[in-house]
């Protein structure tokens, strides 16, 4: 049986410090901590969104908001189709998260339509480092775009900040087309040191 993981809000901010972050396993609801070896970053200075999408997010009428309603964002998240293996983002993350937020250290950027929440993301904030954990986006709702329209107004906040560290983890194709770069190991646990000794506040 594997050791239990520390959901605490320090156990959690020690493993982020140490290059880990928490998954759950779909099925089970088991937790576990992971790293990968290369790392992917979204370089503060070297996001980019294709023409068209900046356009189309110009034309929107999404209302981009912070820490309005953490843990609905964190849920959406959650809800998002993943096919047989289910969410890898369980109740027992959505709780520890939730106790994270309340101490200021999680955070969402949330896209709203009226009253509706179409898009969003939340991550962990620990010094001058950001670490993105997930995305969604509700098209059925109009919400094309936002989560990029997140993602772009999370980027220009952490630099005006003075955040000098935004982790995305593993790499997929959408993100690497906006910016993000895949760096080693060894390389990335620096640039999370140096980023731990930046007082930033988000």
């Amino acid at each position: 049986m594997p050791p239990q993981v520390d959901l605490s809000p320090a156990g959690l901010l020690a493993a982020y410090a140490h290059g880990a972050f928490p998954m759950a396993d779909g099925r089970s609801g088991l937790v576990r901590l992971f790293t990968c070896d290369p790392r992917c970053v979204i370089p503060l200075d070297g996001f980019r969104l294709p023409a068209a999408t900046l356009r189309a997010i110009r034309r929107s009428d999404f209302v981009i908001r912070t820490d309005t309603d953490f843990e609905r964002c964190m849920r959406h998240c959650a809800d998002r189709p993943r096919g047989d293996s289910g969410s890898w983002i369980s109740e027992a993350l959505v709780q520890a998260y939730v106790r994270l937020h309340r101490e200021g250290h999680a955070h969402s950027v949330e896209a709203w339509r009226g009253t509706e929440m179409v898009g969003g993301l939340y991550g962990v904030s620990l010094g001058g480092a950001f670490f993105g954990e997930s995305m969604f986006v509700r098209p059925d709702a109009g919400g094309t775009n936002s989560s990029k329209a997140c993602l772009a107004w999370l980027v220009s906040h952490l630099r005006a900040r003075g955040f000098t560290l935004l982790d995305s983890q593993y790499a997929n194709d959408h993100i690497l087309s906006l910016g993000a770069q895949e760096i080693p190991v060894e390389e990335y646990l620096e640039r999370l040191e140096a980023a731990l000794q930046v007082q930033a506040t988000f």
